[in-house]
């Protein structure tokens, strides 16, 4: 690990992301706008609470979704479709997670229209008193699907550009039967033949709006499948683009435990480690860099003397990276930890998920015992505390320091380990704690 601003990678590479979805737009030359359904009463789940406002992380499900097509700068207006009772809470939400391209629709009574009703927000903004511009493709996808990517959104997008309807699919785990009035065995599809209709879906907007203007009543109040409207209304056949396994739809509540699974599964994949120029700790981060490069993505140094420049940790963050290591030397206490909390509170990083800040402290057996020094570091708790208010978790490590290489290595390796776990778990009841390896 080297410090130096060379480590943040250059301004061509933390712009990529941005380059991305740019050259996305421009290869598109189109217009792009999204619908997202979010009207549903969760039933399944159990409990009164609908599954799209069950909080994930301490955040709600839908405002996971909401940022995952965020991300994508090339989709220009986001409507979100929620019932008149949860208006003003999805106006909260937007406004406390910082959602910038977010217009509210009202719901209807089945979800077909509510769809509707979203689509109704392009081509009929003046009655409703909205400033949307009808977009040349609108894509549907549900707000309890927060894992979809941009890769899938571009596929289904483009063969909608060319064909006019497109939609995700996926192969059917169990196969599919059909059963007699008195509850036998009727018939089995053939698997290999068939597929799961997944979301996101997307269309030529007038294709699917006129569509929706032709559709029955029972289609708007029984019907499910968008891809259905638009080849029953306007004969138009979908292309159907093979995605991910992540597409799944939260349904129960266990789901809800592999979604918070998932999401802390993403954010383990980058760490910053944050030392100073003094020989200790830079060793120590050295070695702790080459350790995590074994279990995590993407492993980045920086030296505190850059990390003075708010411009720097910033530059951390265009890379939503939300794991950050500081090592602090024998002789020091948490001002460098304290100044890494004030930089991230400064920023709006911690609003979208939990900040991980693990504040490595050295010791030299042979000079001080474990218990003065974490007598000593007991000052953490106050800080992580305070921090904790921000969405900042702090949590303390002290590590035996030695000159013996072998020893050293030995030790990092079991901080690593608990490292790692603290980035995975991000458990609120050991904030403020000094472990000790």
């Amino acid at each position: 690990m080297q410090a130096g601003s060379e480590q943040l990678g250059s301004p061509c590479e933390q712009l990529a992301p941005l380059l991305h979805g740019a050259e996305a737009a421009n290869r598109l030359g189109i217009s792009v706008a999204a619908v997202l359904p979010a009207g549903g009463s969760g039933e399944r789940m159990g409990g009164g609470t609908p599954k799209q406002f069950c909080n994930i992380l301490e955040r709600p499900l839908i405002s996971h979704t909401v940022q995952a097509f965020e991300r994508v700068t090339w989709i220009r207006d986001i409507v979100v479709v929620v019932t008149e009772d949860n208006l003003d809470l999805m106006k909260s939400i937007i406004q406390q997670y910082g959602h910038s391209r977010v217009t509210l629709v009202e719901g209807g009574a089945t979800r077909h229209r509510s769809i509707f009703n979203g689509l109704r927000a392009f081509a009929e903004n003046k009655p409703l008193g909205f400033q949307l511009s009808k977009p040349e493709v609108v894509i549907i996808h549900d707000a309890v699907r927060p894992f979809v990517d941009e890769d899938i959104l571009f596929k289904v997008t483009t063969s909608a550009k060319e064909c006019g309807a497109s939609g995700a699919i996926r192969p059917l785990v169990s196969t599919v039967i059909a059963s007699t009035p008195d509850g036998c065995l009727d018939h089995s599809l053939e698997r290999a033949r068939h597929r799961a209709s997944e979301m996101p879906q997307a269309f030529a907007f007038d294709i699917i709006y006129q569509a929706y203007l032709q559709c029955s009543d029972y289609d708007l109040d029984y019907g499910t499948e968008c891809l259905h409207l638009a080849q029953k209304y306007c004969n138009k056949k979908a292309k159907l683009i093979e995605g991910s396994p992540d597409l799944w739809k939260v349904t129960y509540k266990r789901d809800l435990y592999a979604t918070e699974s998932i999401i802390k599964d993403n954010l383990l994949q980058q760490v910053c480690i944050i030392t100073d120029m003094k020989e200790d700790t830079v060793q120590v981060g050295f070695l702790l860099h080459e350790i995590l490069k074994t279990q995590v993505k993407q492993v980045k140094g920086i030296s505190s003397s850059l990390c003075k420049n708010v411009h720097h940790l910033q530059n951390m963050f265009t890379e939503q990276c939300f794991n950050f290591i500081g090592i602090n030397d024998k002789d020091s206490n948490f001002f460098g930890t304290q100044h890494i909390v004030d930089v991230l509170k400064s920023t709006s990083l911690a609003v979208l998920y939990p900040v991980v800040l693990v504040s490595v402290h050295l010791i030299v057996s042979e000079n001080m015992s474990y218990s003065s020094r974490v007598e000593e570091l007991s000052g953490i708790r106050e800080l992580a505390k305070e921090a904790k208010k921000k969405n900042i978790l702090v949590y303390g490590l002290l590590m035996d320091y030695t000159k013996d290489n072998l020893r050293l290595r030995e030790t990092v390796t079991q901080g690593t380990t608990v490292i790692t776990a603290l980035i995975k778990d991000r458990s609120p009841g050991l904030i403020g704690q000094m472990l000790v390896v």
